[in-house]
């Protein structure tokens, strides 16, 4: 993948890898949001951020990752530390001991990652690249970000499915969420469109190739079209 003149991988488990860089890159990762329901009378099995955890373990190990930088929401809520668990925590601690760490602060996590190691900040900008949680439609510079979730549904040989993606063009990238349990919300959703001055597509590894959809602001997008699809 090719973005702002700089050569990036697009992985097909929700991250993007920056070869010059060595740097690994995700976005929402969203830990502890299954204590966080448990803690709201929804009980549900303590795994979350042990899986989303153990992917980002392999896919550092897989690149080679000597930079890991996560573009916010890496923690469900402000709050997390009250519920993390010793393991988790430490998991945390050894991640910020073998790997350049930086937290960008979310919406919903704010500055708080920086309790396991690693640095913390609002936006990170490198090689003329602006990395932030959140895109914004004032920024002129080549932009990286999550907070959208994006989520491309389409019609497969007579089934509907929904995969996660990335959203971009050739000036803004929105990454898909990281996290094991995250929901997404539709590419062609005009929260997500309004990102875009005009078109823009919608990406996704399958088989080891980057498909590419293309979405139109003015009618959406229609992955079931003939030739919507390239690689």
């Amino acid at each position: 993948m090719q973005f702002a003149g700089h050569a990036f991988h697009a992985l097909a488990d929700r991250a993007l890898f920056w070869p010059r860089h060595a740097a690994l890159i995700v976005a929402d990762l969203h830990l502890e949001k299954g204590s966080w329901y448990a803690a709201h009378g929804q009980p549900l099995p303590p795994y979350d951020s042990h899986d989303t955890l153990d992917r980002l373990a392999r896919l550092t190990a897989e690149t080679g990752a000597r930079a890991i930088w996560c573009l916010g929401d890496s923690f469900h809520d402000r709050d997390a530390a009250s519920r993390i668990a010793p393991a988790i925590a430490d998991r945390l601690h050894r991640l910020a001991a073998s790997a350049q760490l930086l937290w960008i602060a979310g919406n919903h996590d704010g500055l708080s990652g920086g309790a396991w190691g690693g640095a913390v900040a609002d936006e990170l900008v490198v090689d003329g690249v602006v990395l932030r949680h959140e895109c914004r439609a004032d920024e002129q510079r080549p932009e990286i970000s999550g907070h959208f979730h994006p989520k491309l549904r389409l019609a497969a040989r007579g089934r509907n499915v929904a995969r996660a993606c990335f959203a971009g063009d050739d000036r803004r990238l929105i990454l898909p969420a990281f996290g094991s349990l995250t929901g997404g919300l539709d590419v062609g959703d005009p929260a997500i469109a309004r990102n875009f001055p005009g078109d823009y597509c919608a990406m996704l590894v399958a088989q080891g190739r980057l498909l590419s959809f293309p979405c139109r602001r003015e009618t959406g997008y229609d992955a079931t079209e003939n030739g919507a699809a390239s690689g």
